[in-house]
């Protein structure tokens, strides 16, 4: 196997055309390789610049997970943290988690932060939502957000190799006009579901709204856990 590092945009461009596979800290695809045999070519992102910046409001594609620290709002920083052991973290990559893996830990984060995708496609790099980066596997060069004024981040334990477990995201943030939205996000087994409600009113009625949503659709142990985790956010930011 041939694994090409480009350095520039437009190197990675030259690889995506000559069929290259990227293959992000390749934590997903060794494995397989391993058994179906590997590609002549692979390409890795983590030279590109554009992949690896760790900013207050932007993290490349190719930033390994155990990088994420508190320059980054706190739901991403904890979702990074919870995922696999030390040694996944050193070489699992940010771009592999959301795009490669059925998981997608970091997705959920994401969601809440209102996050916007950089993707680079066969003639430009261009910004797009994470919807269409999930369902038509993109590759990734990095994520960009506003910072919200709250965030926060839970997982439910789990046993090594069993279902996947619960996961809440939640965050706030404030518009040009200075009223609040709660953004909440929900992993619930492999599938994620984001719901967004103003939140300028009482934590009851926050919840109530929420209940509207597919959020009130979830098994009642997890809209359980969703409330506990709004209701502490939303204390956290207005003091109720």
């Amino acid at each position: 196997m041939l694994l090409r590092l480009p350095t520039t945009v437009s190197e990675a461009q030259e690889c995506m055309a000559e069929g290259a596979v990227p293959i992000g800290g390749a934590t997903l695809v060794w494995a397989t390789w391993q058994r179906d045999g590997f590609p002549e070519l692979a390409m890795s992102l983590r030279n590109l610049p554009e992949a690896n910046a760790v900013e207050p409001e932007a993290l490349g594609s190719a930033v390994v997970l155990h990088r994420i620290d508190d320059r980054v709002p706190e739901v991403l920083r904890r979702a990074a943290g919870s995922v696999g052991t030390g040694a996944v973290r050193r070489t699992a990559t940010v771009g592999g988690n959301l795009v490669g893996s059925s998981l997608r830990c970091l997705l959920p984060a994401a969601l809440v932060l209102d996050a916007r995708a950089t993707v680079l496609g066969p003639d430009r790099a261009y910004e797009t939502d994470l919807g269409e980066v999930v369902a038509k596997r993109h590759l990734l060069l990095g994520l960009s957000w506003r910072t919200p004024a709250a965030s926060g981040y839970h997982k439910q334990p789990a046993e090594a190799g069993g279902p996947p477990p619960l996961v809440v995201a939640t965050a706030v943030h404030a518009d040009d006009e200075g009223r609040h939205h709660l953004r909440v996000a929900v992993r619930d087994g492999y599938e994620v579901l984001g719901e967004t409600t103003a939140c300028d009113m009482d934590t009851g009625e926050v919840l109530d709204a929420l209940e509207r949503t597919d959020v009130g659709a979830l098994p009642p142990a997890a809209r359980d856990v969703v409330r506990r985790r709004v209701t502490d956010i939303l204390g956290s930011v207005t003091g109720r």
